[in-house]
């Protein structure tokens, strides 16, 4: 039996801040390579490679890069949280567009084999930086009053 003096009652929802957004954004986007790198440990030949170390990491300036390359989206976590509005906008952008083209090209170079698990991640990163580069250039502005 229905009430009708009982309105129905919306559940209350509010505006998330533009740095918590920002650094969720950048969280999910490393978990991504985190899951990606992890699920590559299981396609067929990479463990003996890892082994004989025949593979591209096998050098230690290519090892180095790739390590200040893939800490670059937990760092922006952070920074995400703790920058001034300005300079916050221009590195989420810079770096936001930055790794969405970077994961566009390794999703076309990924389009073989076992690696469709790769692509479907390089698709998903691509989706995260790049909601991070418009919310970013949409960052709010407070009005001078």
């Amino acid at each position: 039996m229905k009430n009708s003096n009982l309105k129905k009652q919306e559940l209350v929802d509010f505006e998330i801040n533009i740095k918590i957004t920002l650094a969720a954004l950048w969280t999910a986007t490393t978990l991504c390579y985190l899951y990606g790198d992890y699920f590559e440990l299981y396609t067929p030949g990479k463990i003996e490679s890892l082994r004989s170390g025949e593979n591209a990491l096998n050098n230690p300036l290519i090892l180095f890069t790739a390590s200040l390359v893939l800490a670059i989206p937990p760092i922006m976590i952070f920074l995400s949280l703790i920058l001034k509005p300005n300079f916050n906008k221009i590195l989420n952008i810079i770096f936001g567009s930055l790794f969405t083209v970077m994961m566009i090209f390794i999703a076309f170079d990924s389009l073989r084999g076992w690696y469709g698990f790769y692509v479907f991640l390089a698709i998903v990163e691509s989706i995260f930086t790049l909601i991070i580069v418009w919310k970013a250039f949409t960052w709010p502005r407070q009005s001078a009053e």
